[in-house]
């Protein structure tokens, strides 16, 4: 079996990565929601509400600009492409 082709492959999820990065932008963005939601209600008892919803702001400000990161980074743009080489003419 050869071995350095299994080493050299890609999986196939990583070819496309607009649908990737779209799902991990989701993905990263409602594991915040919940991790925002979890630290408003552990918090309820110790914290007065303005700080409370000072740090959730927070957290949903880190969710925002993670998930519009992975969008931005999954994106695929034609400038970033390598441009053919011109073929040569032959009429001089």
């Amino acid at each position: 079996m050869n071995y350095t082709s299994l080493f050299f492959s890609f999986p196939a999820f990583l070819v496309d990565l607009g649908a990737t990065g779209i799902f991990l932008a989701i993905a990263f963005v409602f594991i915040i929601l919940g991790s925002a939601f979890f630290a408003f209600v552990m918090l309820r008892k110790t914290v007065k509400i303005v700080i409370r919803l000072i740090i959730v702001g927070v957290i949903l400000l880190i969710a925002v600009v993670g998930g519009a990161s992975f969008l931005w980074f999954s994106s695929s743009s034609s400038d970033n492409l390598p441009k053919p080489r011109p073929a040569n003419s032959r009429s001089r």
